[in-house]
């Protein structure tokens, strides 16, 4: 021992031993470095899929936000419209929401979220950004009940605006139709014709559109001639509405310059 401290005699026997000893190192060693490197493997796939789970999640997250900022910038771009067609109107008016859809397919409908609290009244006229909706027929506290003018019992006083032909517009349980049964043959009417209110009647204030004539058919055998015509507003696409009031109309307790 002393000689191989001090002169590294047993130097060369002792590599030849570690040498002759490594491989049954590197077997008693395999089963401990096979089980490390399976926990390992093990650890980062949970890891891996947790964190795809976390993106899959934040993804759809993301997607619904999405969702979301899409339908406010479409409600911002109907809030837009209507309060540029507002400055256009000169009778007062009010935004409301639309809080329901009748479901009857023989009833065209909805409701809004103005009611008699608001000022709200039965037969009060209804506009959106580019025509006339409806009206009012039943009003509550807080919310009122309006028909479409494409109902099938709606019938709205109107006029040529080329020319100032009046007649009457119905209903048809239509969305995107209208009925003028009241034209004659020899009518000064065509299609493209842009029909707005008349004023008659008293519940709609004159010159708003209501919708542009799509058919003519002219019947020599019958008087009057089968005239349809598509409404100016989308009835089945509108989310919020305006309710028009006279300036004889207004809520005595609101004032006009809070709208």
């Amino acid at each position: 021992m002393v000689l191989d401290h001090r002169q590294n005699h047993l130097d060369a026997f002792r590599k030849g031993i570690g040498a002759a000893v490594y491989p049954i190192q590197i077997v008693v060693d395999a089963p401990f470095r096979l089980w490390d490197w399976l926990r390992e493997g093990t650890t980062t796939r949970s890891e891996l899929q947790l964190e795809l789970s976390r993106l899959k999640a934040e993804r759809l997250i993301t997607k619904a936000e999405l969702q979301q900022l899409t339908a406010l910038k479409a409600e911002n771009a109907r809030l837009r419209d209507l309060l540029e067609a507002r400055t256009r109107i000169r009778d007062e008016i009010r935004v409301a929401g639309i809080m329901g859809v009748d479901a009857n397919p023989y009833r065209n409908s909805i409701v809004i979220d103005i009611g008699e609290r608001e000022g709200a009244y039965d037969g009060q006229a209804i506009i959106d950004a580019v025509g006339v909706i409806g009206q009012v027929i039943q009003t509550g506290l807080t919310t009122s009940q309006a028909m479409l003018i494409s109902d099938p019992s709606h019938s709205l006083p109107v006029e040529v605006n080329r020319n100032g032909l009046r007649t009457i517009a119905n209903g048809t349980g239509e969305f995107d139709r209208l009925n003028l049964p009241f034209i004659t043959n020899n009518a000064d009417i065509q299609p493209g014709d842009l029909l707005v209110t008349s004023g008659l009647g008293g519940t709609f204030p004159a010159g708003y559109p209501v919708a542009v004539v799509e058919t003519v058919n002219r019947i020599p055998q019958d008087p009057f001639a089968d005239v349809t015509a598509k409404p100016a507003a989308a009835l089945d696409q509108v989310r919020e509405v305006m309710l028009i009031w006279s300036s004889a109309e207004v809520p005595a307790d609101e004032d006009p310059d809070d709208e």
